[in-house]
């Protein structure tokens, strides 16, 4: 019989709600503020938890939080119970990890099957777990198989938000088509380009030590696929594996060497030279050779490159006169490689 925890302070939909579970087979344990909620949930480790959001002592995203940094907990699926129906207020929970969103008033088949559902799922990725030990996790390739296979799949069209900065950055993700540009905004509210990253990439990681924010945002260039895996998940995975540790913490001093070069050509290289590189760098992130169209808006080239828009399109002007590039429309040309690494 499987343990459902109702964390719910308004009594009567508290004890409906239980009667209702219990007449399904589920032995319900209840509790009426998220204070108690929590320490039911550490004392029983239930195998499913239904919390309503607005609580005295803690809220529902409180008592979320807390279950997820608790290794006994963080792995319970928890379902959100909230008449809160606002689009920011459903992203929030499931930024923050929740597993689905039941919106009240609810239907009883409604909760039942949500229930079944993630039960099923804990169920699946237990079995996946003890079929593929942690320690079969040798590098990095294998991590990528599991977000392929397991990851929770998600499409967004070009110019769609992944996430913002000041998210919650309870999930990693690795892109399985399009192009993803990660950015922010400087204290003069210019957007700054921190990265452009393709199939094969991770995106959003950050600390593993705390429910940690994104630093920056990730958008869209093209319509793009991503599979994404809970940091908590994600945690386990790599601590239970030393070789890749390793492994993953080459590829993220690969990327912040990458960012360092940036930065330090964004500071110190010329007008010229920084236009040069950043359309290098564009062709080398789409995969394109001398002769192949390079699509990509001034406003991203001059993003990356970290220069005026106006002064951009002016270097530009003077590439193609030089016979550097064919320019039309949006479209961008190499003609002369050699010539445009060579720049100063």
């Amino acid at each position: 019989m499987k343990t459902v925890l109702i964390i719910e302070d308004d009594k009567a939909l508290r004890e409906n709600t239980a009667e209702l579970l219990e007449l399904e087979n589920y032995h319900v344990i209840m509790a009426a503020n998220g204070n108690e909620g929590i320490e039911l949930a550490q004392l029983h480790l239930p195998d499913i938890i239904i919390c309503d959001i607005m609580m005295p002592m803690k809220d529902g995203y409180q008592v979320l939080a807390e279950l997820t940094k608790d290794v006994k907990t963080c792995h319970i699926p928890f379902i959100f119970l909230s008449a809160k129906t606002e689009h920011k207020e459903v992203r929030l929970g499931m930024d923050l990890g929740a597993d689905d969103y039941i919106i009240k008033p609810f239907m009883a088949e409604e909760l039942i099957s949500a229930i079944e559902s993630r039960l099923a799922k804990a169920h699946l990725l237990n079995l996946v777990n003890s079929q593929f030990p942690k320690e079969q996790f040798q590098d990095i390739n294998d991590l990528k198989n599991y977000f392929d296979d397991y990851g929770e799949l998600a499409t967004y069209e070009k110019g769609s938000s992944i996430y913002l900065a000041g998210d919650h950055a309870n999930k990693v993700y690795l892109i399985l088509k399009g192009l993803v540009k990660t950015h922010k905004m400087d204290q003069n509210g210019k957007e700054l380009i921190t990265a452009i990253q393709k199939p094969d990439e991770f995106l959003g990681f950050t600390s593993f030590l705390d429910t940690a924010a994104y630093q920056e945002s990730a958008t869209a260039l093209e319509e793009t696929e991503i599979a994404g895996v809970l940091k908590r998940t994600l945690k386990e995975l790599i601590f239970g594996s030393s070789s890749l540790s390793m492994d993953l913490l080459n590829v993220l001093t690969d990327n912040l060497s990458l960012s360092k070069n940036q930065l330090l050509q964004m500071a110190y290289s010329s007008v010229r030279k920084k236009t040069a590189q950043t359309i290098i760098q564009f062709a080398e992130v789409l995969d394109k050779t001398i002769q192949e169209d390079i699509k990509i808006s001034r406003s991203d080239l001059a993003s990356v490159a970290g220069i005026a828009p106006e002064s951009l399109i002016r270097t530009l002007s003077s590439f193609r006169k030089e016979g550097l590039l064919e320019i039309d429309g949006r479209n961008i040309r190499i003609l002369k490689l050699r010539e445009l690494q060579d720049l100063e």
